[in-house]
């Protein structure tokens, strides 16, 4: 069951839209062709996404903007991919975000 304003007051009516098939976390959704991953992803109920480095706290969507870093995921095996920022395509792996603490503090991806 996907959770979307299909029909919005002010914004008018979705129309039929180009729907394709991803994965997260090896589980098949759907989502609208160039829609952000993080609006596919919370339209299929997914609010968690990674857990922080240091506290183990889930971490989800926080501005959906591409300010804070929060969404990032492992997308088609790329690890630190915002998925605010990230339009959902056919056939995409998605993975629950994986990253690692650097010896200056920051967070960093694993491919850096």
């Amino acid at each position: 069951m996907t959770r979307r304003i299909l029909d919005h007051p002010i914004l008018g009516r979705i129309e039929d839209s180009n729907y394709v098939s991803f994965q997260f976390d090896e589980v098949t959704y759907q989502g609208i062709e160039n829609e952000s991953l993080a609006a596919a992803l919370l339209a299929n109920g997914i609010r968690k996404l990674r857990y922080h480095e240091e506290s183990g706290r889930a971490r989800g969507v926080y501005c959906n903007i591409g300010h804070c870093y929060e969404c990032r995921v492992t997308v088609d095996g790329r690890p630190g991919v915002r998925a605010c920022l990230t339009p959902v395509k056919e056939g995409m792996v998605v993975e629950s975000g994986k990253s690692i603490p650097s010896r200056e503090g920051r967070v960093m991806a694993e491919d850096e």
